[in-house]
């Protein structure tokens, strides 16, 4: 029975345990792995980088003690949004890890991307929202290119295999798309699908939408055969 580390969304700056939880649970019901949720530090109490520098901790932390949790040594990490992007950089800097598990993962902040535009309001998470999370994540002095805040710009060979899950109408689409084709260069297996229709949040939405519910039956599926083939 895998282990696996879930980095909750919500922008470094909103989210805990429990909003979670749904998450949490069909992670575990699905890919039948126990999963630790971690309780990271949010801004703007803790900013960049202490987001990251917990999640390195506590993926080092649980990969020190799997015993403990009373699955096998097979350890993954999985996020959603701002969560994506810990986890991202989480595999970055702890090796060891089978799999990954991003989910519409915020991987650039620099970038220019056509999501951004394209769905700039409308969709639930708009472009003020965003630029609101950063701000209050990251300050002047925070250099954005950083890969433990732009994984996208880290060392990419290497890295465990990836599930990679977008959502056509999220203004993060594009940069999770780009995080996907750079994986997959640097010779990492990657499973990458853009849903259609979907927007930012909706791995929240199954009990209200049958097309979200089947996003995320297929993409824990996906995810637990990565993991439960070691």
């Amino acid at each position: 029975m895998p282990t696996v580390v879930l980095l909750h969304g919500g922008g470094f700056v909103i989210g805990d345990l429990d909003t979670h939880d749904a998450m949490a649970r069909a992670i575990c019901h699905g890919t039948r792995s126990v999963v630790v949720s971690v309780d990271y530090r949010l801004a703007p109490e803790a900013k960049f980088p202490a987001a990251a520098d917990d999640a390195i901790a506590a993926v080092r932390d649980v990969q020190a003690r799997l015993g403990e949790y009373g699955g096998s040594d097979v350890l993954g990490v999985a996020g959603d949004s701002a969560g994506g992007n810990l986890s991202a950089v989480a595999a970055q800097h702890v090796p060891g890890i089978a799999a990954q598990l991003l989910v519409y993962p915020a991987t650039d902040v620099l970038g220019e991307y056509a999501s951004r535009e394209e769905n700039a309001t409308g969709y639930f998470l708009d472009q003020p929202t965003l630029l609101y999370f950063i701000s209050h994540y990251a300050d002047e002095a925070t250099d954005l290119a950083s890969p433990r805040i732009s994984p996208l710009h880290g060392e990419l060979a290497g890295q465990p295999p990836a599930v990679v899950v977008t959502a056509e109408l999220d203004p993060l689409r594009d940069e999770g798309v780009a995080y996907a084709d750079a994986l997959a260069a640097a010779g990492v297996e990657v499973h990458h699908t853009t849903y259609p229709g979907l927007i930012h949040g909706f791995f929240d939405m199954g009990p209200w939408s049958a097309a979200c519910q089947r996003a995320i039956d297929e993409t824990v599926e996906r995810f637990g055969e990565i993991l439960n083939r070691h």
